[in-house]
């Protein structure tokens, strides 16, 4: 093998391996991970090629930001890949949960379009019904 086929195999290989790090660091890599409650908006299975399951919770709080200290809410939109934690939480629309997630620094298509991936459920509660009060 001549010298510069040798040094263009050597800058290949060093290419690969960058390119194959970058790849890891991007997707696979857990950035963050930590926990989030509040009542669970939706969850539903969609996509074109790679059906997954996406939803999104409703978090509620204040803006105090303004001096009026106005109620606020934020969206958190998520993957799940587990089709059985998908499935436990379709029944769980309406109820305050809290769930577990993982950050990813980019997303893959087959593992949703989000990268806030749940992967497990902490607690489920049922939202208080009101009651009527008799007026007298």
């Amino acid at each position: 093998m001549s010298k510069t086929g040798k040094v263009f195999s050597i800058v290949a290989a060093v290419a690969v391996v960058v390119l194959a790090g970058w790849f890891f660091f991007k997707f696979y890599f857990v950035f963050g991970e930590g926990v989030k409650a509040g009542e669970l908006n939706y969850v539903v299975r969609k996509g074109y090629v790679f059906k997954t399951y996406e939803g999104r919770l409703i978090q509620a709080g204040y803006n105090s930001k303004n001096e009026r200290n106005t109620i606020q809410s934020n969206e958190f939109k998520f993957s799940v890949e587990n089709k059985q934690i998908a499935d436990s939480l379709m029944r769980c629309t309406g109820k305050q949960v809290e769930l577990h997630y993982r950050e990813y620094l980019g997303a893959l298509p087959w593992r949703g379009v989000s990268e806030f991936v749940v992967d497990s459920i902490i607690s489920v509660e049922k939202t208080a019904v009101p009651v009527p009060v008799p007026i007298f």
